[in-house]
């Protein structure tokens, strides 16, 4: 009898594991979160401008020229995550709900700036330019940092290194692709993704 019992809970407990293994498989999958850079290649995105874009080391990377790297697909309502590491004079952003996707700037998109000593500070790193300052001057060049950056409907947050520095509505842009800029110094990116919300 204490054999066919503990083979029973044998047989329960191992059912439990396989169940609950199962649902943590099904919740990483399932989550709504795609990798928008693989750290091999610049597949999934699209060149504007003559920023020389490479993948080194793992990371998406570009140090001459200016341009941007843009994503084919529109994105309205969203979480954008990242990591950067730029150096202290560079020039570079993450745009957002671009209406003309091959001539990017502050006018038709939100960018969610990364300029340390850009010449007018109000709208310098963490803030999104002619929208919102950051609510926080946070020094970025020479270390990895990262940005959590929300859109959902005319409501848009900005996280820098885990502190909100922008949550501000707009309604001047509703829908377009992501770009990632390159302006001037050096800039790498890893750890890219985005989910619809």
């Amino acid at each position: 009898m204490e054999r066919t019992a503990r083979r029973a809970l044998t047989i329960c407990l191992a059912g439990f594991l396989t169940i609950t293994y199962a649902s943590a498989v099904f919740g990483q999958r399932g989550d709504g979160w795609t990798v928008l850079f693989d750290g091999k290649s610049l597949k999934g995105w699209n060149t504007v401008g003559d920023a020389n874009w490479r993948v080194a080391e793992g990371l998406l990377q570009a140090d001459k020229g200016t341009g941007f790297l843009v994503t084919p697909d529109s994105y309205g309502d969203f979480q954008i995550t990242l990591d950067f590491w730029v150096s202290d004079d560079a020039n570079s952003g993450v745009f957002l709900r671009c209406s003309d996707p091959k001539a990017i700037d502050q006018m038709n998109a939100y960018e969610v700036n990364i300029f340390d000593k850009r010449p007018d500070q109000s709208y310098r790193t963490g803030g999104i330019v002619d929208v919102a300052k950051p609510a926080s001057v946070i020094q970025t060049g020479g270390k990895w940092n990262s940005y959590d950056i929300t859109a959902k409907g005319s409501q848009l947050t900005v996280v820098l290194n885990g502190s909100k520095v922008v949550d501000v509505k707009d309604t001047k842009h509703a829908a377009g692709p992501i770009a990632l800029q390159y302006g001037a110094g050096t800039v790498k990116f890893r750890n890219v993704r985005i989910r619809r919300l």
